[in-house]
């Protein structure tokens, strides 16, 4: 054990000042999609075999028998990635209609894999957001037709953003975007909000929204969806070919973002096999008959490392499901970490002005 401790790569020592915590918005400094996205694609290959990730642990909590703690660990035993991580969720479904607040929440611990030396917390919440639209957009550069121009946003929670922001960052001809929700008004929000960012409607790209998701789902080149279904909201029929669909929402058997003809008709690669496991609409298809689990085409770690293809043609429909593991948390952490520990470095050695300078002059 000692000799395993000793070859360890060392990590970045501790940011000035010792224990730090990345916020949200310190997250999104130093962690951009456009930075994130290309480290997964170079990481998720070389050292996803080397990171451990038990089944997360869930526990009943006494205030009430729907709200449950979450433990959700990780370590790596590649020594150029010396790190352990433990993402701790809270699950408080009621606290929307209680107390008027989100109803999971989530903080992230990174420790030297080598000592157990704590380095840093982090945003669990705004991690998770990060590195599940980068993983959906890492697919999308292999599997969405490279011309894509119109994207369509299924569900207008926290996470939509994110997605629409890294799918324009793998395919920038995508120049209209539509959002619909079960509720038009969120819809209708994050669309003109989207909107105003981009600098009002002469800009090269356009958002709207859409009231009925049926009559623009055909429009799409890449359909992405982050809700929580538990009936089909995408139709298989109504896909257009050579479209791409994304399905992030579902994480749980009872759960369902599209329907069996969509994964008959489609090429489909899963983020990691747990999702074969985990997902509802594959579960079901399994269990139909529909398809079976050798019919899923590939991982997202054989599709970037190139062990498996993916579209083979302008009019495949492809299909990339995810739910998520410990193993993408762990990479997207020790990025933020030592991008942190870099921009903070520059700034207290008084040649930068702050984090910012340097993102700016990292480009």
């Amino acid at each position: 054990m000692v000799g395993a401790a000793a070859a360890m790569t060392s990590p970045p020592p501790p940011a000035p000042g010792g224990y730090a915590f990345l916020d949200a918005a310190t997250l999104r400094r130093v962690l951009p999609l456009s930075a994130l996205i290309p480290h997964f694609r170079s990481s998720l290959p070389a050292l996803s075999a080397a990171v451990h990730s038990p089944p997360r642990s869930a526990f009943p909590l006494p205030s009430s028998p729907s709200n449950s703690l979450l433990l959700m660990p990780s370590w790596s035993s590649d020594p150029s990635l010396p790190y352990i991580g433990v993402k701790i969720v809270t699950s408080f479904p009621r606290n929307s209609a209680l107390h008027r607040l989100p109803g999971i929440h989530a903080s992230y611990s990174l420790f030297h894999a080598a000592t157990g030396v704590p380095l840093v917390a982090l945003d669990g919440s705004q991690l998770t957001l990060l590195r599940t639209a980068s993983v959906s957009a890492l697919a999308a550069s292999v599997l969405a037709r490279r011309d894509a121009r119109v994207l369509v946003m299924a569900g207008a929670g926290s996470l939509a953003p994110f997605l629409i922001a890294a799918h324009r960052l793998v395919r920038p001809g995508i120049d209209r975007v539509i959002i619909w929700n079960r509720t038009p008004d969120k819809a209708r929000i994050l669309a003109q909000s989207l909107q105003e960012e981009e600098g009002g409607a002469d800009e090269a790209v356009t958002f709207e929204y859409a009231e009925n998701l049926e009559e623009v789902v055909g429009l799409a080149d890449v359909v992405t969806c982050a809700t929580s279904s538990e009936s089909p909201i995408i139709r298989g029929a109504k896909l257009k070919p050579g479209a791409h669909l994304d399905l992030v929402g579902s994480f749980s058997p009872r759960m369902r973002e599209c329907d069996d003809e969509a994964l008959a008709r489609g090429r489909v690669f899963v983020d990691f096999e747990v999702a074969m496991e985990e997902a509802g609409e594959l579960i079901g298809a399994f269990d139909r008959g529909v398809i079976s689990p050798a019919d899923v085409a590939g991982t997202l770690v054989e599709l970037v490392g190139g062990a498996k293809s993916g579209r083979r043609s302008d009019d495949q429909l492809t299909v990339f499901k995810s739910v998520g593991t410990a193993v993408v948390d762990l990479l997207a952490a020790q990025l933020a970490y030592e991008n942190f520990l870099q921009g903070e470095r520059l700034r207290t050695s008084g040649g930068w002005q702050g984090v910012e300078e340097y993102r700016r002059r990292q480009g």
